[in-house]
């Protein structure tokens, strides 16, 4: 039976840390599902759709993945996906408390749902969307972070902000 996993996020915006992890993740799973979590209570900087979009550009190059939305629970949109594999990434320590007991209720809730952990690779490991953000917001290069297309897209994003007081 095929391996299937799920590499779940809001993904806003998907940076060259989650493509790493993506393409290295298919290196182990016969198939990837990159699901984009629709967290109607979190404030999104791009759209579902356009979060999507970026995905699919970034990843065009990586056979056997797909990516989808989901509502809710992850465990449930793992039996949904027919999934045995939850991959998360862990850039330092302090990502690990958290993940770990996560892992451990979709385990509770799921007995048969397993999460692989991943350490990003070296070049990477600095990289989160919350300070690719933070960079872009400030006109900051973005080059080596994320896709020339999203870099974009931050910039279109931004555009005018930069300079504003906030006083």
């Amino acid at each position: 039976m095929p391996t299937v996993a799920i590499y779940a996020g809001s993904f806003d915006p998907i940076t060259r840390g989650h493509e790493d992890v993506i393409r290295r993740s298919r290196e182990f799973v016969d198939r990837l599902i990159v699901g984009v979590a629709n967290n109607t209570s979190k404030k999104a900087l791009f759209s579902l759709d356009e979060r999507m979009s970026f995905i699919r550009m970034a990843i065009a190059d990586t056979s056997g993945v797909e990516v989808r939305q989901f509502n809710g629970l992850l465990v449930d949109f793992a039996r949904e996906m027919k999934a045995s594999l939850v991959i998360r990434g862990l850039r330092a320590v302090s990502d690990f408390e958290y993940e770990f007991q996560m892992a451990l209720m979709n385990r509770h809730m799921s007995p048969n749902l397993e999460t692989v952990f991943m350490v990003p690779s070296v070049e990477t490991t600095y990289i989160s969307s919350s300070v690719v953000r933070e960079i872009a917001q400030f006109g900051g290069n973005l080059k080596g972070l994320v896709h020339p297309e999203v870099d974009t897209a931050l910039k279109k994003k931004f555009a005018g902000e930069q300079g504003r007081s906030t006083a």
